[in-house]
């Protein structure tokens, strides 16, 4: 794979083995600079990725690195080989431990793939009006915490404090999580045995769907290799296995907005990037020629609202995202402003749309947010279509019904 741009070597030390393989895997040309001149080869050479290792004597140079690869566009990925301490938010771990080339090349074609994809991104928008989400993509990502040992409190609220967690105390949970929500990240902690890590991580690998995904491994040494780009074993406290996975887990979350955005492009800007669900203006105008052509034709049309707390959006934006995946193609939904969110069922009765509200339900009760924000548990509303009604007074019905349940 080759792209455009070269990829930027920083170290003070000579070219490691491993680092010298990237020319033969034709991932090219490898620029080599030292740690004080890598912000100002930044600007002159233009990377498509730096490369950094860390070894004493870079501290005073990451930090204004780590800014200048930040404010690039498109986006421009910072891989660090060896880092002992915590990583700028930008800075994706590498444990080269080992010296096998194959993984740092899986790792860095996972993030050119990023790179490439916000460059088709930026290309495209001023084809139809969207907006490119701005701010931090890991205040929108969600990662599953599976473990069962002493640190899984601690690690709950270190992650929590910085992303949405979803909490699982043995595999077969977790495997539940994996295929109902969209996920930017695992971190398997301790409580398991290597055979139970190796088996979890082998069917990951073996997942297309999950691939991609950052994996962190806290409590074993891994004794095989796995295809997994993104897997990383960080130990240590909880606070900083949560700030080295940070980067990953922001990576990811990255590329699932641009894909959103892409999508959002492809459909005329009529869909949220950030939700995955179709905008007010565009639910409004589906929402109205859905009750009218099932009032012409006759058939089934229910509707239901999920009301979450309006000072949790977080809450609000999980849901959605958990309709977005698990919603039928010929249903759809949006997020309202005042913090709920609604879901249309075509060709469906009541009593089949109360069941599968309740099962939506139960699956956007399990992520929480740090010490605050604890499960979110909406407030869900059912109603169906009658002859007399219209699009304006069946959602005010469902408003009406929401508030009662409510109080």
């Amino acid at each position: 794979m080759s792209q455009a741009g070269p990829i930027l070597f920083v170290s003070d030390a000579e070219r490691p083995a491993f680092v010298a393989a990237l020319d033969e895997a034709r991932l090219f040309p490898v620029v080599d600079t030292d740690w004080a001149s890598a912000t100002r080869a930044v600007e002159e050479v233009q990377p498509a990725a730096v490369l950094a290792l860390m070894h004493d004597g870079h501290e005073p140079y990451i930090a204004p690195l780590a800014r200048k690869i930040a404010a690039q566009l498109p986006y421009l990925p910072f891989v660090t080989l060896d880092a002992a301490g915590t990583l700028p938010h930008n800075a994706l771990p590498f444990c080269s431990r080992g010296g096998n080339p194959d993984r740092l090349i899986a790792r860095l074609r996972a993030a050119l793939r990023v790179r490439t994809l916000h460059a088709t991104v930026l290309r495209r928008l001023p084809e139809v009006k969207v907006a490119l989400p701005q701010g931090d993509p890991a205040r929108d990502a969600t990662v599953l915490l599976i473990g069962r040992g002493a640190a899984y409190p601690a690690l709950s609220v270190a992650l929590g404090e910085r992303v949405g967690v979803v909490g699982a105390l043995s595999i077969e949970v977790a495997a539940k999580h994996l295929n109902t929500r969209d996920l930017d990240g695992i971190v398997l902690a301790e409580g398991f045995t290597a055979r139970v890590t190796d088996a979890f991580l082998t069917v990951l690998a073996e997942d297309t769907r999950f691939r991609s995904l950052p994996v962190v491994v806290t409590a074993h040494q891994l004794t095989q290799r796995y295809d997994l780009p993104n897997l990383e074993l960080i130990a240590g406290e909880p606070a900083r296995i949560a700030a080295n996975a940070l980067p990953l887990i922001r990576q990811h979350a990255l590329e699932a907005q641009l894909s959103r955005t892409l999508r959002s492009i492809d459909a005329g800007g009529w869909l949220d990037p950030r939700s995955g669900l179709l905008t007010v203006e565009a639910f409004a105008r589906d929402f109205a020629k859905a009750v009218e052509q099932t009032l012409a034709r006759g058939g089934g049309l229910s509707v239901a609202r999920f009301a979450f707390d309006p000072n949790n959006p977080r809450a609000q934006l999980d849901a959605a995202r958990i309709l977005s995946r698990l919603m039928r193609q010929m249903d759809f939904g949006t997020a309202q402003k005042d913090g709920s969110v609604i879901v249309v069922f075509a060709e469906t009765d009541f009593r089949t749309a109360h069941m599968i509200a309740r099962r939506l339900s139960a699956v956007m009760r399990h992520t929480s947010n740090g010490k605050h924000e604890m499960r979110s548990d909406p407030v869900v509303s059912v109603d169906s279509l009658s002859p007399s009604d219209t699009a304006r007074s069946l959602l005010a019905r469902l408003s009406a019904d929401a508030s009662r349940a409510a109080s």
